[in-house]
């Protein structure tokens, strides 16, 4: 029950309660400059306690997303990653300071989303909102919360900020497949790296990490259940669980394989004669110098836009977006659709066709 008394010419509200384990709490504010202001914020306080939420707990948004961090995200992520949730976390200090997370507003957050998106890309937008959104809810687990401030929040970018890639067709891609496979050399790998890109959609983490054991000659597969830190140079786990799968590949490059297999006596595939892995400055100098080489000037192409060259090639030969998703180890289909839209959108008329086939055929 709640005690509300006046006091020095304000009012002054007082809640107590006892918790699970029969102790008893109290929590009062003053200087409310009527008896009713009192009475509703003590009404408020009480109806936190019943749906679960304990009032003695302050920690300010700031101070929350750091213990998010440093407990659910540090132990697993990237060290690229943790660099993007490091900036966010001085992201929330700039804009909000050590304001209390139980007194921040939508729209109070609509507007750090407003003033972010004012000088950051659509997809820079989405990454911060979705890192402060899992923290939100982390904190409603927490009961340091009762509603999530983010939800409905509307996603404000700038436009200017977006780097646009230039992508290469599939005659450009052939011209690089052939330029590439005319200078293989086993001791220098990155040229392999750059072939087994574009015919398998690999990430870069994933090629570097490859070992001879993942490569099944036999049966054409590759087995990708882990990635290479470039940085502390060890093993590390692939992006997410979906990520980690079985993909079938073509006999050109099991040829290629095969080859840089019989030239080297390392458990690691792209091992090159320095005795490392060909980091991505490496590989992407090499790839500059071989679209160079046949007069290919992209805007902004680099190693990681071999993955794209790669859907461009199944999406042209008619293959399923689901088949997509599952070989380039997405989480779900939509990360598929989303990321290659353009490239989807590119081969509507193609798929329109086929539709109208495959009808014509009842």
């Amino acid at each position: 029950m709640a005690q509300i008394k006046k006091r020095s010419g304000s009012w002054q509200a007082r809640i107590q309660w006892m918790d699970t384990d029969g102790k008893r709490h109290s929590k009062s504010k003053a200087g409310f400059k009527t008896k009713r202001l009192a009475q509703m914020w003590a009404t408020e306080q009480e109806a936190k306690l019943n749906q679960g939420v304990n009032i003695e707990r302050e920690i300010s948004l700031y101070d929350y997303y750091v213990h998010w961090v440093d407990t659910y995200k540090a132990p697993k992520v990237s060290d690229v990653s943790m660099v993007r949730y490091r900036t966010t976390q001085q992201n929330i200090l700039d804009f909000f300071g050590k304001k209390d997370i139980k007194k921040i507003t939508r729209t109070e957050y609509q507007a750090f989303i407003n003033w972010y998106g004012a000088n950051h890309a659509p997809s820079s937008v989405q990454k911060i909102n979705g890192f402060i959104r899992a923290c939100v809810q982390s904190a409603i687990l927490d009961d340091y919360l009762i509603k999530d401030f983010t939800q409905g929040v509307a996603l404000v970018a700038n436009q200017k900020r977006v780097v646009a890639v230039e992508y290469l067709n599939l005659s450009e891609i052939q011209k690089l497949l052939t330029a590439t496979r005319a200078g293989l050399n086993p001791h220098f790998t990155s040229r392999y790296m750059i072939i087994t890109a574009i015919y398998t959609g690999m990430r870069l983490s994933e090629i570097q990490g490859l070992t001879w054991k993942d490569i099944d000659f036999l049966h054409q597969t590759i087995n990708i259940d882990k990635s290479w830190d470039a940085v502390k140079h060890e093993f590390k786990p692939t992006k997410n669980p979906s990520s980690v799968r079985k993909i079938k590949i073509n006999p050109q490059l099991i040829s290629i394989l095969r080859q840089l297999r019989e030239a080297t006596s390392s458990t690691m595939v792209y091992i090159n004669q320095y005795g490392t892995i060909p980091t991505s400055g490496a590989v992407n100098r090499t790839l500059r110098t071989i679209l160079g080489s046949v007069g290919i000037t992209k805007r902004n192409f680099h190693f990681h836009s071999l993955r794209h060259s790669h859907v461009a090639l199944l999406l042209a030969n008619g293959i399923d977006i689901y088949a997509i998703s599952k070989r380039l180890g997405h989480s779900n289909i939509k990360t598929t659709a989303n990321t290659y839209a353009y490239l989807i959108d590119e081969y509507k008329d193609q798929t329109d066709k086929q539709i109208i086939k495959a009808l014509e055929n009842l």
